[in-house]
């Protein structure tokens, strides 16, 4: 049993599966605030990237590695912040990502040239990896019959700080440049850090970094990977999931700059064709974690992406702003109402003594594979086009959705 459960089991059952009140709900609140602001910081810069490129000298194909590396390093903390959180308390490993977060936003804000740049999506990527998997896994610890109501809220904060990037980056552009929308960011991001300071019941613990520890964290971590690669159908959902990552990541990189440059949107529309992305996102989400614990998770993922998919190609088809404008609004909706369902899925397949850990590292795989789909964008886009490069990532949904439609169907 993880710390953090059993910590949690001491609170009030009166208290408890409260969504918005009690210690339950405040807690909800303050992680699911944490996630909107480390989701805003890091989204911000797609709308700001011609300015940022402009601003570093740099290309599509070194914008797209800085997303890859921010990204990758993400991915590459889940897996030792997932065991992390089951031996230590989550709000240790909530309250250490935050703080190199900060750091790093503030590293990214003062960079005077693209290698500085990279360093601070390097310590951005490091904090952000050590934070969604212990707060996943505390909403798991806090809602067992809310669950998917409870994951649809907190996964929907994600889409709200997306769609308040796209209004950040116009405010900041338009006032003072794109490096003073990190302002308010280190701002909420710091509040956060002190509630959960304020409000967690928990401890704070050190992990065990000597030697012996970590060689037996390693070996925990290939028995982790054995363990879960003997599933035929883990490795099938795996494949899916990181397809949709690949085509998630790439979106939320460059959508603004394709909108832009292939569908002829000016700059304040193509940033509000960004935003449309998350705030149906955070309206979907909710419904989509609800119609997942009403019907088959399996079955709910699989239409999703199929939605996702006929928009994308839509999208790609569209002459007019209005179609385009449409044809973002479904691929949101289908693309959106894809992760709280499938991670509801995954933490009701996983044991509760390993949860953090198994879903930590199904995450370092899927996210990391994913990352690399921003610098892909960048490549085709710099030597073909943004059309030809989204047309690449409607070929990533159309085979996910098949492979979820045929889990689905041999469940």
């Amino acid at each position: 049993m993880s710390r953090g459960r059993a910590e949690e089991s001491d609170a009030d059952p009166d208290e408890q599966e409260r969504l918005l009140t009690g210690y339950s709900g405040r807690l909800l609140l303050a992680v699911s605030l944490g996630w909107a602001a480390i989701q805003g910081g890091r989204l911000v810069l797609s709308p700001m990237l011609p300015a940022v490129m402009d601003d570093l000298a740099i290309t599509e194909f070194q914008s797209g590695l800085a997303f890859t590396l921010l990204w990758g390093l993400y991915a590459l903390c889940q897996y030792p912040s997932g065991r992390l959180s089951d031996n230590l308390t989550r709000k240790s490993l909530l309250v250490a990502g935050l703080s190199l977060v900060v750091a790093g936003f503030g590293v990214l804000a003062s960079a005077p040239d693209y290698p500085f740049f990279l360093v601070g999506a390097a310590i951005v990527g490091t904090g952000a990896g050590l934070y969604p998997t212990p707060a996943r896994a505390l909403v798991s610890d806090l809602f067992v019959k809310r669950r998917g109501q409870a994951f649809g809220l907190h996964t929907a904060s994600g889409d709200v700080g997306g769609a308040a990037a796209a209004g950040l980056a116009v405010a900041a552009l338009a006032v003072a440049g794109w490096r003073s929308a990190y302002a308010p960011v280190l701002a909420v991001l710091a509040g956060v850090a002190l509630a959960l300071h304020v409000w967690g019941r928990e401890e704070y613990d050190r992990p065990d970094l000597s030697h012996e520890a970590v060689v037996a964290g390693l070996a925990d971590a290939r028995r982790t990977a054995r363990r879960l690669w003997k599933n035929p159908r883990f490795r099938w959902l795996l494949l899916a999931y990181a397809l949709y990552a690949f085509t998630w990541q790439s979106a939320a990189g460059f959508l603004p700059t394709f909108l832009r440059v292939s569908k002829g949107f000016p700059p304040g529309l193509a940033s509000g064709g960004f935003a449309a992305l998350f705030l149906v996102g955070a309206a979907v989400k909710p419904l989509a974690g609800s119609l997942g614990d009403r019907f088959p998770r399996a079955g709910v993922a699989a239409g999703a992406l199929v939605v996702a998919a006929g928009a994308l190609a839509g999208l790609l088809l569209a002459s007019g702003t209005l179609l385009a404008g449409l044809a973002v609004v479904v691929f949101a909706s289908g693309l959106m109402a894809y992760p709280p369902v499938m991670q509801a899925l995954l933490m009701d397949t996983f044991p509760d003594g390993s949860m953090g850990g198994d879903l930590g590292a199904t995450r370092t795989v899927y996210i990391g594979l994913g990352s690399l789909g921003p610098s892909y964008v960048g490549f085709v886009a710099g030597r073909v086009s943004y059309t030809a490069a989204f047309a690449g990532l409607l070929v990533c949904l159309f085979v996910s959705a098949g492979i979820v439609v045929r889990l689905a169907r041999t469940r």
